[in-house]
């Protein structure tokens, strides 16, 4: 799993999640992309499961990189706890998204290779997403609906 080696806060708050994503928002290594539509969290699990589903549909043949790295904790109280007492303990980790940015790319296969292993990665996912390519413009199918 993504998680960071060190951070200078364990707890960190919930933030705001407005506007668009302006860094991040072109695809930089590959050919093709997978871009959210949304914003949202995204956990280091989601990120896995999508690694994985994408990697095993292209049977090991071309490259992908994961634009994105969680290193926002979140925390949670146990469960059947009253009010107060502080803060839970950091449980899981999530990288916050704004519509627009490329959460992962992918080059060395075909479009349509491409396409569908996209697609079963955006099911991983919490956060709408569309398919894009740079070669082709045209070429942009919904990878996610809401």
């Amino acid at each position: 799993m993504l998680m960071p080696k060190k951070v200078k806060f364990r707890k960190q708050q919930r933030g705001r999640m407005t506007g668009k994503a302006w860094r991040g928002s072109t695809l930089s290594f590959g050919e093709f992309g997978l871009k959210a539509m949304r914003c949202g969290w995204v956990t280091n699990r989601q990120i896995e499961a999508a690694r994985i589903a994408m990697t095993r549909f292209i049977k090991r043949g071309g490259k992908v990189w994961i634009r994105v790295f969680p290193d926002k904790p979140i925390t949670k109280k146990p469960p059947e706890t009253r009010m107060g007492k502080g803060k839970g303990a950091p449980e899981a980790w999530v990288v916050v998204i704004k519509p627009g940015r490329i959460l992962f790319e992918m080059e060395g296969v075909t479009v349509a290779t491409a396409t569908e292993a996209m697609r079963l990665a955006a099911m991983k996912l919490s956060v709408p997403t569309k398919f894009i390519s740079r070669n082709q413009p045209e070429v942009v199918a919904k990878a996610k609906e809401a």
